[in-house]
């Protein structure tokens, strides 16, 4: 028998167990631990509450966890409960799929004022992450500023422009509901150090903009290349390029809707400056060098905002023992492969790039590796060490069984139209299993 412990509950740790089940059957048993009570990492915490077809690939995680030979193994914390080292022992092969759940640093003057926001902790807030319930963003601000141009800053535009109604059948949590109706906010700003052929927003996500019921995409006419240049890019970032061009023709018609979403291109920020709160993001504009790399003009202005909200990429965060390249905020691997029995996937090997989809293939491709590695037969202790370890140190850890009754539980106390209002508290999550 096989024993794999798969730190991770999120896409890549869910897509290993299931390589893992479909490469060895019946050989090989699967625990998949967290620090958190509920599984499926960023596809619930992560994945905007508006997206609700996204999230719907927990089904497919949940087959895995019916069978016999995976299980769940939530609230337990590796680095505080158990080592790696410690897990390495007791396994054959110790998987890391912990993502990327840190904000990259935004590093200028004046980020450390309040007001100045990442991504994941505002992302996490409407979501319903533990760690980020009382954050309590600034949302009597007039004007905010989205440093980015990928698809969480869209995600954060959205739903900072949306109105009540268009929440409907989404699982934003209630208090982030409610902190947003009473929202100040008239004019969202994209700032991104390149230009349109540079966006990293996809088309399905950008057209979602033209859709709002109060707010109006602008760009400016002068960001665009000549337009016969479009032909030279890929399908579909050829489609997210018209659909900024559609935002600059339909602007005028839009010119009732009372809040702007405005794209500015060229655009670097220097510095976050105000008295004891953001009041002002410095900018400087940029232009493209013969490789497309942004570089400062020295022209510099102004941009009036009440709150930052760095959308700039994320990092995996170290774990003692485990080698890490900090320059890219990911563990130190040669294809997946860390050091001898341990091994990483998704963001925690290739740092914050791809999709949900872009997973599966690292899942499969690991699980080759430690079939490689391991041979057929281990004498380890696996399951019923981990068991014994957790029981002496008094860890009460939860089960995918528990999970459901926790599921159950946020299905019951949902408002009208949501599928859920998720427990934003471990202690009422732990509490709800037991109901």
């Amino acid at each position: 028998m096989r024993h794999i412990a798969i730190i991770g509950s999120g896409p890549a740790g869910y897509y290993s167990a299931e390589a893992a089940q479909r490469k060895f059957g019946d050989d090989v048993a699967v625990d998949i631990i967290d620090r958190l009570p509920v599984p499926f990492g960023l596809i619930r915490t992560g994945v905007a509450p508006d997206h609700q077809s996204i999230k719907a690939v927990s089904r497919r995680y949940e087959k895995t966890n019916l069978g016999d030979n995976v299980r769940f193994v939530g609230n337990v914390t590796v680095g505080q409960d158990i080592t790696v080292s410690e897990l390495q022992d007791l396994y054959d092969a110790v998987v890391l799929a912990t993502g990327a759940p840190h904000d990259r640093e935004l590093d200028i003057p004046g980020s450390d004022l309040p007001g100045v926001i990442g991504s994941a902790a505002f992302v996490g807030w409407y979501n319903g992450h533990p760690d980020f319930r009382d954050l309590d963003p600034p949302l009597d601000a007039r004007s905010v500023a989205i440093i980015g141009n990928g698809n969480v800053a869209l995600d954060v535009a959205r739903i900072l422009a949306k109105t009540e109604d268009e929440f409907v059948g989404s699982d934003i949590v209630g208090h982030a509901l409610d902190a947003l109706k009473s929202s100040k906010v008239e004019k969202i700003t994209f700032l991104g150090r390149r230009g349109p052929h540079q966006i990293a927003m996809t088309p399905k996500e950008l057209g979602e903009l033209a859709l709002l019921e109060r707010a109006r995409p602008v760009v400016e006419a002068e960001d665009f290349p000549d337009s016969g240049d479009d032909a030279m890019l890929e399908p579909g970032m050829r489609k997210s390029v018209t659909h900024l061009r559609n935002f600059q023709i339909a602007a005028a018609d839009a010119r009732h809707k009372p809040i702007e979403i405005i794209f500015d291109f060229f655009a670097m920020p220097v510095e976050v400056q105000g008295e004891g709160k953001v009041e002002r993001l410095m900018v400087e504009r940029t232009e493209l060098d013969q490789n497309l790399r942004s570089i400062g003009t020295g022209e510099r202005y102004a941009l009036d905002c009440q709150m930052v909200i760095s959308c700039i990429g994320y990092r995996t965060p170290p774990i003692e023992g485990v080698p890490y390249e900090h320059g890219r905020g990911r563990f130190a691997n040669s294809d997946g492969r860390i050091l001898p029995g341990l091994y990483c996937v998704g963001w925690a090997k290739r740092g914050p790039s791809g999709t949900i989809g872009t997973n599966k293939p690292d899942g499969f491709a690991v699980v080759d590796k430690i079939e490689e590695d391991i041979g057929a037969s281990s004498r380890k202790a696996g399951r019923p060490g981990l068991d014994a370890l957790l029981a002496e140190r008094g860890v009460e850890a939860v089960t995918f069984r528990d999970w459901k009754k926790i599921e159950e539980a946020e299905i019951a106390r949902a408002r009208d139209g949501s599928p859920r209002e998720k427990f934003t508290d471990i202690a009422e999550m732990i509490a709800a299993r037991k109901t």
